[in-house]
């Protein structure tokens, strides 16, 4: 038995084509129950999934009202009947194999937990959403979080999105933790390799994942990524990754350039040099995708944004840990 879980609130737009991904798959039905797990949605995602549970008697609606993903996962594993557990997400489009090819990487691999690689879609035919999406697929933009990025083999990372897990697991290192409004998958996946387990990316399993329509809603969205990412260190008692350090470096040198300016003008000359060299590389990354000047330009822009919103975030963090300060938002699609 395979069990899909799927966070979910407020997903009329999209809810339709992952459902009927899920359907297209290859895997037996008779072995398979898919769970919607429901934040209290406002809008018609509980009306269309209703609809499909009529029809489809594996999948099932169940209620979430503290309405945050972690407490969603949790839920849904304690409800599930699965010996396999495979956690989606609504905005996201599956391939046709990709339940039946990560039960069968699981068992081959003898993993943890395996995922693909996301091929990040802009939600709509814009400017800003086509710049979104091909920064947020770049290695300039996510660094080497090769999920997003893609890579060429299978190979172990530090994480995954839209993993598969057996339910053992769950009893051996514990569920997803429900302090994390952001980067629960993260912290899960730390915890596994902090436990000696391994996690495999495999690059021929490709989802089809919308990126935010907005730069604000990107903003928000990696400036909670860089808030929680201090809890999570502090949680596995070491960073995951190097990469994450970047960003509030870069915040660091951004903030105090000018401020250092002013104690000598050779401060001035290393600030400018770094701000250059940072936009010399984002246009250059920027030029893979356009050739268009306001393309780049508003490419660099969000570059930025993505990259100070992160750092900014991590910073603030690292202050709520310092003060004691609670770590709790409000995540809104």
């Amino acid at each position: 038995m395979l069990s899909v879980v799927c966070p979910i609130y407020n997903e009329e737009r999209y809810i339709r084509s992952c459902i009927e991904s899920i359907l297209s798959q290859d895997y037996p039905r008779e072995g398979l129950e898919v769970l919607f797990v429901d934040g209290m949605s406002t809008d018609r995602t509980r009306e269309i999934v209703a609809e499909y549970a009529c029809r489809y008697p594996f999948i099932r609606l169940i209620d979430n009202p503290r309405k945050i993903v972690p407490c969603a996962m949790n839920i849904g594993i304690r409800a599930s009947r699965g010996e396999v557990i495979v956690r989606l997400d609504a905005h996201a489009i599956f391939p046709t194999n990709y339940f039946s090819e990560l039960v069968r990487s699981l068992d081959e691999l003898k993993a943890d937990n395996v995922g693909g690689v996301c091929l990040t879609l802009p939600m709509n035919d814009t400017p800003v959403c086509r710049g979104i999406a091909n920064v947020l697929s770049s290695g300039f933009g996510v660094g080497n979080s090769y999920f997003r990025i893609g890579a060429r083999d299978i190979i172990a990372v530090d994480t995954v999105p839209f993993g598969c897990f057996r339910r053992d697991i769950f009893d051996r290192i514990g569920y997803f933790d429900e302090e994390l409004t952001r980067n629960q998958d993260d912290e899960f996946n730390g915890r596994i390799v902090k436990n000696g387990g391994k996690i495999y990316l495999l690059p021929h399993l490709a989802i089809k994942y919308y990126a935010r329509d907005s730069i604000r809603k990107v903003w928000k969205m990696y400036y909670q990524y860089g808030l929680f990412k201090p809890l999570v260190n502090k949680k596995l008692g070491r960073p995951a990754t190097i990469r994450q350090f970047f960003p509030p470096c870069f915040v660091l040198g951004v903030v105090l350039g000018p401020v250092l300016g002013f104690l000598s003008p050779w401060f001035w000359i290393a600030y400018l040099a770094v701000i250059l060299c940072y936009f010399a590389l984002a246009t250059g990354f920027s030029l893979r995708y356009s050739k268009k000047w306001k393309d780049v330009v508003l490419q660099d822009c969000i570059y930025f944004v993505v990259h100070f919103s992160y750092g900014a975030g991590y910073l603030a963090g690292l202050m709520k840990l310092l003060f004691r300060r609670p770590f709790h938002v409000q995540v809104n699609r």
